[in-house]
């Protein structure tokens, strides 16, 4: 039947990860970059959600990743599903590379996760049904070609040498670069998959309250859906590895960004925050252009050493942003970045909760009650043990679970205040309901790959790959 992406809303070529065009005005100076973040402010009639989640696609019975070639590789998938399904494909060098219908788009990651950029869409019920029909599209395609998908935040069998990488020129730049880094982000690159929401705010003041509620509540989201507690068949110490990995993949690029709640931020703010983290590359004429380390403020001079006399364009400056990895990332719309991929019900899930929170008035300003006084010491000890400990990492004198309480009560009553009914009458709480499950004492995602590992699995991780598969 196609796609199904409902009545999305203007939906922003920005938001997909494929080759830009390099091409437009040039900027005329800093004005130019603060403009187009705040174009993106909406009246809350326009807010939509958008949700993207990542897969692992493996071959069957090897249960080996899926490389990009071979008939039942991710080039052959995303054949599959332009020649089955509504969907037209984006190359590079003449491969497909992404694909494209009706404001949905599918991109690859670095090691072939295979992503669903959703359509902007009015509320959840949608977005159920769009990753309702993305997950079944994908499993008729690859059903016959002996393969199968699963959702977690980790690659949980292969090591990294295992993984093949997917013929996207930015990769190439990218993986010198985090070569020279940290320690982690080829593994981050090639062996992590998340589910995120983007969600839209109504003018520079809203924005600021969402992105300090959206950080400082975020280790409840990784904790709430942490999945990635193995690596190469062992329990890996871990309820969200993939967590963890961010710790240690680029200092420029990511953490809490603690200026985002210090006097003064707005859209400007931010800017001077991009315009500080150096540059991965440029892209021009079909190619990507190695920029690594170099100034995107000497490239609005037109004195970048990469590309001399050349004065950056707008779309520049959107490829600049999409090259920073914060918890949370502000483009023409907020990214909620903190969650492990998951189970096909745990989707709907993330997008709730965060909907819950920021999209009505009163929960939103509830929430900022909630965090509005905690210290940066605080905002950094959640981030550090939440990955490890999860909901019973220790805050003041409990734990971050007393915390999800609060956080659980406000989206709910976020959610309830929408009055968004499905056609059975249904408002969108109830895709609130496993992560109530969770607070209440209930074992998280990863909580419950170990149990069964260390039960009926008898400690075979091979056993995962027919468990939890979509």
């Amino acid at each position: 039947p196609g796609p199904k992406c409902a009545r999305p809303q203007k939906t922003d070529p920005h938001r997909m990860s494929a080759p830009p065009q390099g091409k437009g005005k040039p900027i005329a100076g800093k004005a130019d970059l603060v403009a187009y973040i705040e174009q993106g402010s909406k009246p809350k009639a326009d807010w939509r959600i958008g949700t993207e989640h990542e897969k692992l696609i493996y071959l069957c019975p090897s249960l080996r990743p899926a490389p990009y070639e071979g008939p039942n590789g991710i080039g052959a998938i995303l054949k599959g599903l332009v020649e089955n399904f509504d969907w037209t494909p984006i190359e590079e060098d003449g491969k497909p590379i992404a694909l494209t219908s009706g404001g949905c788009n599918i991109t690859l990651e670095p090691g072939g996760q295979f992503e669903l950029s959703g359509a902007p869409l009015r509320n959840l019920h949608e977005t159920c049904g769009e990753v309702h029909t993305h997950l079944a599209q994908v499993k008729k395609v690859i059903g016959p070609m002996d393969a199968g998908m699963i959702g977690i935040g980790f690659e949980p069998k292969w090591p990294r040498d295992a993984i093949s990488w997917m013929p996207k020129g930015r990769y190439t730049i990218m993986r010198k670069q985090m070569e020279a880094k940290g320690k982690l982000g080829l593994d981050m690159m090639l062996r992590t998959c998340t589910v995120q929401v983007n969600l839209d705010y109504s003018s520079e003041a809203d924005m600021v309250k969402k992105f300090r509620v959206g950080l400082a509540l975020q280790p409840v989201a990784t904790a709430l859906f942490a999945n990635s507690p193995f690596t190469e068949g062992k329990p890996n110490g871990f309820l969200s590895y993939r967590s963890h990995i961010w710790t240690d993949t680029d200092p420029d690029r990511c953490g809490i960004l603690p200026f985002v709640f210090e006097d003064g931020m707005g859209f400007e703010r931010y800017v001077d925050h991009v315009l500080d983290v150096p540059m991965y590359f440029v892209y021009r004429d079909g190619k990507y252009i190695d920029a690594r380390n170099q100034s995107f403020r000497d490239f609005m001079a037109g004195k970048l050493p990469a590309l001399p006399g050349e004065i950056a364009t707008m779309s520049d400056w959107v490829d600049h942003m999409s090259t920073l990895f914060p918890e949370v990332r502000l483009k023409r719309f907020l990214e909620m970045r903190g969650a492990d991929g998951g189970p096909w019900e745990s989707i709907c899930g993330l997008p709730a909760l965060w909907v819950g929170l920021l999209y009505d008035e009163t929960a939103l300003d509830a929430a900022w009650d909630l965090v509005k006084d905690w210290t940066h010491e605080e905002h950094e000890g959640l981030r550090a043990n939440v990955p490890r400990l999860g909901l019973e990492s220790p805050f003041r004198d409990s734990t971050l679970r007393t915390i999800a309480h609060q956080v659980m009560a406000i989206a709910k009553e976020g959610l309830k205040a929408r009055k968004c009914l499905d056609g059975g009458g249904l408002d969108e709480t109830h895709f609130l309901d496993d992560l109530h499950e969770i607070v209440a004492g209930g074992p998280c995602p990863a909580e419950g790959l170990l149990e069964a590992y260390r039960g009926p699995w008898g400690g075979n991780i091979d056993e995962l790959f027919s468990d939890i598969a979509y």
